[in-house]
């Protein structure tokens, strides 16, 4: 018998509402936190004492606007609106766990090649290793 290890992986974003659109408004919902690193140290240690192996941060660099040929609906809903940068909340999070990955989003059509190795070199030395890249062009423009 081969024994498989099975990783799991936490999905979030840097914002009030990722793939919930309008979960916000809900009473007992807490995402509106997303700014204080409360938010983060809490989701880190709770994903570590879960056994995760990694959180994936995902990023957008624009605004949905396909639904009513506008924006308005989206923005109405917190559908991934305001959003944040998602590599300033990986160190909050390394700093208080041990083993937990971070595997972030950068747009390779909007991030300049010098400077993101720099932030990508500080956060590898800041996780000790445990940072990742998922390379995207982008959907939306600027």
């Amino acid at each position: 018998m081969v024994k498989k290890r099975i990783y799991l992986n936490a999905f979030d974003m840097n914002c009030a509402g990722h793939q919930s659109p309008g979960l916000w408004s809900h009473p007992e919902d807490r995402s509106s936190t997303y700014k204080d690193p409360e938010y983060w140290t809490h989701l880190a240690q709770v994903l570590e004492r879960g056994c995760f192996d990694a959180i994936f941060l995902a990023d957008v660099l624009g605004t949905y606007d396909v639904y009513q040929d506008s924006r308005d609906p989206a923005v109405r809903q917190g559908a991934q609106v305001p959003v944040n940068d998602p590599a300033f909340v990986v160190p909050i999070m390394a700093q208080v766990t041990k083993h937990l990955g971070f595997g972030l989003t950068a747009s390779t059509s909007y991030e300049h090649p010098y400077t993101f190795a720099r932030r990508m070199t500080t956060l590898d030395h800041l996780t000790k290793g445990r940072i990742g890249w998922n390379v995207v062009t982008s959907l939306y423009k600027c």
